[in-house]
């Protein structure tokens, strides 16, 4: 029955009830260690925590339905887990990523280019064409890419750069933190992982670190991702498991309440004379819209820029003025969030100076827009 069930219901119920005590919500794990019998065999499945616990494995099997992979892997934060899947690929190897990425993840690419004799080309943008011409046949081993793409929120084309990358040989990681399997399933379209930072949507309050990679199949490398977390000790704690396993079962509805926010929002600033732009993949003038109706299928999440006219100083006294937006980084939590970008990514950030990153939110839409209206009108 659970495999016929919808994506909803799948999260409203997660794990289910606890076997042992029929209790509605499974309890929390903490334990570091695990029993062994009379004959020295383990009483369950799990030795030590570091390996994993129950309420990790919850995560990842709910993770692992929900993006239709063959596995899931949990770590102690979104980091974590990009560190791991970079870590596969070996000294003399190539990666291409967007110049237009988290830097975070960014800034790992750039140290493991300098210290291990990995390759790094870094395209300009994420029309296939762009990726094509950065792959090396014969030495690129793994393309990232973002869809949506932050915080230009330009939309990759999944299954034609999938087409060309496996073309030659090499594998395709996308991370989907801003567009989770409700809306859309990058492995579907032909990724070879995903890649979720769970702090963020998957999570939803703002309240805990995490990361979730997801794999199409199970092989030899993906058993290497796996070592790579046990030996860093890269896992997350059974608590902050058990917390967001809470945060994912209301994914979808705070997926939709925030993608519609946002979509209203972005609709009534469009043509404000106080922005040179409105970026968001849902409206009609975004060059790529028409992609994103065909990738994101449940909406097109809570993520916008806005670029502010009159340079970086009429950026920064928006910011200054929002009285119910939050000037915090981060995206995706019950509440909403307004950033300078260009200060946060530091020294590489090739972000506009005017750009500011919105996360929106659940609450109610109109004081929202009251508030954003007021701060451009200053």
């Amino acid at each position: 029955m659970t495999d016929s069930l919808s994506p909803e219901t799948r999260l409203a119920r997660g794990p289910g009830h606890d076997a042992a005590t029929g209790a509605v919500v499974p309890p929390i794990h903490p334990s570091t260690t695990f029993m062994r019998d009379s004959s020295y065999e383990l009483v369950g499945d799990h030795i030590y925590a570091r390996y994993g616990n129950p309420n990790v494995d919850a995560v990842e099997e709910l993770a692992t339905t929900l993006d239709g992979g063959a596995d899931a892997a949990v770590f102690a934060s979104g980091l974590a887990g990009v560190a791991a899947l970079f870590e596969t690929v070996d000294s003399g190897r190539h990666i291409a990523a967007p110049r237009v990425m988290y830097h975070g993840a960014q800034d790992w690419l750039r140290r493991i280019s300098d210290r291990r004799s990995i390759g790094l080309t870094l395209f300009d943008d994420v029309s296939v064409d762009s990726i094509r011409d950065a792959l090396r046949p014969g030495e690129t081993d793994l393309v990232w890419v973002e869809c949506p793409v932050n915080p230009t929120w330009d939309i990759v084309d999944i299954e034609a750069v999938a087409a060309v990358v496996h073309q030659i040989g090499g594998r395709l990681a996308v991370d989907a933190t801003c567009a989770p399997p409700v809306t859309m399933r990058a492995l579907d379209l032909g990724a070879d992982y995903v890649f979720h930072s769970a702090t963020k949507y998957f999570n939803g309050h703002t309240d805990l670190l995490a990361g979730i990679v997801v794999t199409a199949r199970g092989d030899a490398r993906w058993d290497d991702v796996r070592l790579v977390r046990k030996l860093t000790g890269g896992v997350l704690g059974a608590f902050e498991a058990w917390l967001l396993m809470r945060g994912m079962r209301t994914l979808h509805l705070r997926y939709e309440r925030a993608s519609s926010n946002a979509l209203a929002i972005a609709r009534h600033l469009e043509g404000n004379p106080a922005l040179e732009a409105v970026l968001y993949p849902g409206l009609e003038s975004h060059p790529h819209h028409d992609l994103a109706r065909r990738q994101m299928t449940n909406g097109f999440g809570g993520m916008m820029s806005l670029l502010v006219a009159g340079g970086e100083e009429a950026a920064r006294r928006v910011v200054a003025r929002v009285r119910l937006f939050s000037p915090a980084t981060s995206l995706g939590g019950v509440e909403s969030l307004i950033e300078h970008r260009f200060v946060v990514e530091g020294p590489h950030s090739v972000v506009p100076r005017n750009l500011l990153r919105v996360s929106v939110g659940i609450e109610d839409v109109a004081d929202l827009v009251a508030d954003l209206d007021q701060a451009l009108a200053g």
